[in-house]
């Protein structure tokens, strides 16, 4: 009997090590916390629900403690975990150019074909990327991991997957959940500043309607663009060369079916492997590090700068520009590449002060420039430090 008590204890003692219970660490509480906020914003806010649920469940999944050592297998970064093969397409870059494709598959460029001068503020919004990266120089971090870090003020999470997992694949994690944050949070971050950087009268500038773009044009645009940009920044070729495919697929109008794929089902697949393996990628033994929180405020100090780079080269063009062909400067923000969500937001807020007063096409213009821009400067960069 009392062997059987024995066994019975070691057994007990055996299966409760094995439970998440004594493995709890705070770092994993905080964890699920933010995972469950993530969560709340995506349902109760529809803060970009197709990116918050999918990483604020990943962050769940990832924030579940085990027995470290045990090799059970199950933890992101444990060899031979089925979530670390399919973490595997972050880390090598493999899901961003899947991303681009579908992105060029659903993207209509007429607003930036109908008035190309927009595409400097795309340009301008950039600035968000080099100020965050000598940012993070000066505090110390390396020159591969300031520009992977920098490239968190373009908004946009594929393109910052694609040039970490190049330059800095150990803050993969940390940069992606800051660049999709910050992506989500555009409705809250980009309008105080909007308003603090314009004045009443510049926004309610009404600008000309875009002139009518013919099908050549759309179609001879991603050819262009390709040679144009990947003759310039040959490493950004992974990136823009599946956006301007996408693009030809949609605008070509012999590939419908094969546009459809890339828009629907085959961005929807990745976007969800994306999300719940970089959430995941938060587990907080690994993650939860002073530099991973030094990262995020770095992000929304890229993110800032960003918005305020292209609402003041507006600002600056509009020096130059005769009445009736000013830029409402309200659609500076939609620089950065956070496709659709910032121009949406130069919509909102320039009805709140003319609501007759259509920005949205005119926004469309400069965001989906940012696309293409993030896309250049990551391959700059990626030309610089790879080389």
């Amino acid at each position: 009997m009392e062997q059987f008590f024995q066994f019975m204890v070691h057994g007990f003692d055996q299966f409760f090590r094995y439970t998440a219970f004594p493995n709890f660490t705070i770092g994993h509480v905080v964890m699920l916390i933010v995972g469950l906020l993530f969560i709340y914003l995506a349902i109760a806010k529809e803060y970009e629900p197709l990116l918050l649920v999918p990483i604020g469940f990943g962050i769940l999944i990832g924030n579940i403690p085990f027995l470290q050592g045990a090799n059970l297998q199950i933890g992101i970064y444990e060899p031979g975990s089925v979530m670390g093969y399919l973490y595997f397409g972050v880390l090598k870059g493999i899901y961003p150019p899947l991303i681009f494709l579908g992105i060029g598959a659903m993207t209509d460029f007429s607003a930036l074909l109908s008035n190309p001068k927009l595409m400097l503020l795309g340009a301008a919004a950039q600035l968000g990327i080099f100020g965050a990266y000598m940012i993070a120089l000066f505090l110390g971090f390396l020159p591969e991991q300031a520009a992977a870090i920098g490239i968190i003020g373009g908004a946009d999470g594929p393109t910052a997957i694609f040039l970490s997992s190049k330059l800095a694949p150990e803050l993969v994690g940390a940069i992606a959940i800051s660049a999709y944050s910050y992506m989500a949070l555009v409705p809250v971050i980009q309008p105080p500043i909007m308003r603090l950087l314009t004045t009443d009268k510049e926004r309610v500038i009404r600008m000309k309607p875009p002139r009518s773009v013919s099908k050549t044009e759309k179609i001879l645009f991603p050819i262009v663009g390709l040679i144009l940009t990947t003759l310039i920044v040959p490493s950004a070729m992974p990136l823009l060369g599946m956006l301007f495919f996408g693009n030809m697929l949609k605008e070509s109008g012999v590939t419908k079916r094969l546009a459809d794929t890339a828009k629907g089902s085959l961005i929807d697949i990745v976007t969800i492997l994306i999300g719940l393996t970089v959430g995941a990628s938060t587990q907080a033994t690994t993650f939860l590090t002073s530099q991973s929180v030094g990262i995020f405020i770095l992000g929304a100090g890229s993110f800032v700068i960003a918005t305020t780079g292209g609402i003041l080269f507006v600002k600056f063009m509009n020096l130059f520009l005769k009445d009736g062909n000013k830029i409402n400067p309200l659609i500076g923000n939609a620089g950065v590449s956070a496709v659709p969500d910032s121009a949406r937001v130069s919509q909102i807020i320039g009805l709140e002060y003319d609501k007759t007063n259509h920005l949205l096409m005119h926004a469309m213009a400069p965001n989906v420039a940012g696309v293409i821009g993030s896309a250049v400067a990551a391959g700059i960069l990626l030309s610089f430090f790879m080389g």
